[in-house]
């Protein structure tokens, strides 16, 4: 028989509940995918049944498939992905590509069943007809192995659709999620810390374009803390493909807290002035929402209180996806999109400047506009605005 043609099955998760706009998401899923077929190599796109199939288009391409089938594995709408052998919907040559293709992949295991999907009725065999036929054919082709048809190592799936037939050891649980780009784009305050990065990482998985704001404090922070952040961002690059980055100092308003009011309101104080200048970034960047990486009771700033006290001075909803879940969940998925190692580095960023030793945990907002008084906030949010640059961060293969 001709060589094996291994192609990329990506199955649709949430995108199928959707009604008669199911089809904006679906364009939101394959530029996706074309974006980053384009990164790898030649391939062709297409979708139908529920499923969009990423097949290579040339000998490069078939030999870079473990790549872009790693690519995949990060786009958000996918339920389920796997790479399958395709051939004709015909038995016998489906038994034939089982036996070529299936040791290959099965290496190492002991136990399998068969399952059959037909899509196609018109296949003139039924579900348990093929499985048996390829159950057969796999125990010839790998003498070692067994059936075991309720605890099986692998199961073996073979699906019958509208043109081709496909045969593969299983599927993997896909990114999940919603399709970039389908709900929106929020303004995420991207520190460097463990949080915020999951943070943007959540709203993204939920389909939100996301850009982000970060406050820097030079000279008391310094040059690697920037590169840190920048890092950070990178790593989520590799969920959307290009980030934006608004950079703001904040160094003369922290001196200006600092010199006149109390200490123990200093961290409220500067978050508010974050809300106020990342509110105004998002009307620029025309962002819907702002996103944190906060959760309740976490830290001093993160009691309810004073989160509705930073809220104030917000003029946009602040999403914060994270606000019930503790440290360990955030570090648990931090370390899955690769930023734990990168928030760790011990740099420090502007929250960390002139902390309070006794913050104010359970603030009254009419104090805390009382102490805003002291100082001249239009004229320090004007000289902040006026440093902000933005630095543009793309997807590294």
């Amino acid at each position: 028989m001709n060589s094996i043609k291994e192609v990329i099955l990506c199955k649709y998760g949430e995108v199928v509940l959707k009604g008669t706009n199911r089809g904006r998401f679906e364009a939101q899923l394959m530029k996706e995918v074309r974006r980053r077929t384009e990164l790898i190599g030649n391939f062709t796109v297409r979708n139908n049944q529920s499923t969009i199939y990423v097949e290579p288009a040339d000998a490069e391409a078939e030999d870079r498939i473990d790549e872009m089938y790693d690519q995949i594995g990060k786009v958000f709408g996918f339920a389920g992905i796997c790479k399958a052998a395709s051939c004709e919907k015909d038995l016998e040559v489906i038994k034939e590509t089982a036996k070529a293709y299936l040791p290959g992949v099965m290496k190492g295991l002991k136990t399998f069943k068969c399952e059959a999907k037909r899509s196609d009725k018109s296949f003139p065999y039924s579900s348990p007809e093929i499985s048996s036929e390829i159950g057969g054919a796999v125990l010839e082709a790998i003498p070692e192995i067994t059936v075991n048809l309720e605890n099986p190592d692998v199961i073996v799936k073979i699906e019958i659709r509208d043109t081709k037939a496909y045969i593969h050891a299983g599927q993997e649980r896909g990114a999940g999620g919603m399709p970039l780009g389908s709900a929106g784009k929020g303004l995420l305050l991207l520190s460097g810390g463990i949080d915020s990065p999951v943070a943007g990482y959540m709203m993204m998985k939920r389909g939100m374009e996301v850009d982000c704001i970060h406050f820097e404090s030079f000279p008391y922070t310094s040059e690697a803390s920037r590169e840190k952040v920048f890092e950070l961002a990178t790593r989520l690059c590799e969920y959307c493909g290009k980030i934006k980055v608004h950079v703001i100092s904040l160094t003369h308003i922290q001196e200006e807290i600092r010199d006149n009011c109390d200490e123990d309101y200093f961290t409220l104080l500067l978050r508010r002035f974050m809300m106020r200048l990342a509110s105004k970034s998002a009307e620029e960047q025309r962002c819907h929402v702002l996103v944190t990486g906060e959760s309740l009771g976490q830290v001093a700033s993160q009691t309810l209180r004073a989160l509705c006290v930073t809220d104030n001075a917000a003029d946009i909803p602040v999403f914060r996806p994270l606000i019930g879940m503790d440290k360990e969940e955030i570090v648990q998925i931090s370390r899955k999109i690769n930023t734990f190692d990168t928030s760790i580095l011990p740099y420090d960023d502007c929250c960390t400047v002139f902390t309070p030793r006794h913050p104010k945990t359970q603030p009254e907002l009419e104090k805390v506009i009382e102490q805003e008084r002291k100082i001249d906030i239009q004229s320090l949010l004007e000289e902040a605005w006026a440093t902000r640059n933005t630095v543009v961060l793309n997807q590294e293969i």
